[in-house]
């Protein structure tokens, strides 16, 4: 009884809705625990908690095929068949988003050609991530507008065989649907409607005549004062016993001995040695006289120790109200959309 369709269920494609999921595929979700625990006795209203949890997509895995809850849920909704409305929620819904994935596969297999093309074909705009899980147990990353196009062109997605819809151009042709206009085209027309305006600039640019440039003035920096004869006799005849002195001290300094620049480093080591051990005997001296530490640093590592302590006191609390504004967000959101749906919300 829990697994049979409701009575009121309108035949899809001419069948059971339970039956567009291959009885192999069926019989497997019938068996696992997630439809017995978590699928058991779920409404219209209840399965938007439970698509509200999903974490990814995909079909069965593993060697003795297990299902997803991903495709748990798609057959308990082909078994309660809940309104059109509701699932028009789900795809419009942005704030999560494999619930608008569960919608989307559900109006796939259960709408009629023009509404999959109405209602599935907006969702290319939206280029967020799903996790999605292969056969053998991986989670790969897969876009929403991938997974879109997926539904609309392939035979088989989630390890489910789609049913056929008629190709858009023969809607097009019948004047069902309109010629769409993809978002790339806009951008392309966009940036062809840009080039013609910079060429009409450039084209304007070396049309007009050229500006008449004005004659520039010497400024007075480059003007050139006449040099006195009394300066170039100066330049000339100056006595070179300032030069021959530094030049002196330059040679001698870079032809030092090794002796000496040994001796040297040896002095600076010794100095350096003495004033290193006479500092390290002064505070040894000190803290044997206070008991350890002086004052000073006691009372600075208490002041570091209760820093560290209110530091890490504040972010537990900043810890604390981040996962508080997160659930209330999370219980807000769900609370607006079943709200839309008409349902009461999970808490006041």
């Amino acid at each position: 009884m829990a697994n049979r369709t409701v009575k009121d269920a309108h035949s899809v494609k001419g069948t059971n809705p339970q039956y567009l999921v291959e009885k192999i595929i069926r019989t497997r979700i019938y068996e696992c625990r997630y439809w017995k625990e978590e699928c058991f006795a779920l409404t219209a209203a209840l399965i938007v908690d439970k698509a509200m949890e999903l974490k990814y997509i995909g079909g069965v895995f593993g060697g003795n095929i297990k299902p997803v809850p991903f495709l748990c849920l798609l057959l308990k909704m082909l078994q309660i068949q809940p309104e059109k409305d509701i699932i028009v929620e789900f795809i419009k819904n942005e704030d999560f988003k494999y619930v608008r994935a569960l919608g989307a596969i559900y109006m796939r297999l259960t709408g009629t050609s023009t509404d999959c093309y109405k209602y599935l074909e907006p969702l290319y705009y939206d280029y967020r991530k799903l996790k999605r899980m292969d056969r053998n147990g991986a989670f790969h990353i897969v876009h929403m507008d991938e997974f879109i196009d997926e539904l609309l062109r392939e035979e088989r997605v989630c390890d489910i065989i789609l049913p056929r819809i008629q190709k858009r151009h023969v809607l097009e042709e019948t004047n069902v649907l309109e010629p769409r206009v993809s978002a790339i085209e806009e951008d392309i027309e966009d940036v062809e409607s840009e080039q013609e305006e910079d060429d009409f600039a450039k084209e304007l640019k070396k049309a007009a005549p050229p500006p008449e440039r004005k004659p520039k003035r010497p400024s007075p920096s480059h003007t050139r004062r006449p040099t006195s004869p009394h300066r170039k006799e100066s330049k000339r005849h100056r006595s070179p016993g300032k030069r021959r002195s530094r030049s002196r001290e330059r040679a001698e300094k870079r032809h030092r001995s090794p002796e000496h620049k040994h001796r040297d480093e040896d002095r600076h080591k010794r100095s350096s040695k003495k004033s290193r051990h006479d500092r390290d005997g002064e505070r040894e001296r000190h803290r044997s006289r206070h008991g350890g530490k002086d004052r000073h640093h006691r009372e600075k590592d208490k002041d570091q120790k209760s820093h560290r302590d209110d530091r890490r006191d504040r972010a537990k609390e900043e810890r604390k109200e981040k996962s508080r504004s997160s659930t209330d967000q999370e219980i807000r959101e769900a609370n607006e959309m079943r709200a839309r749906l008409g349902l009461a919300p999970l808490r006041p």
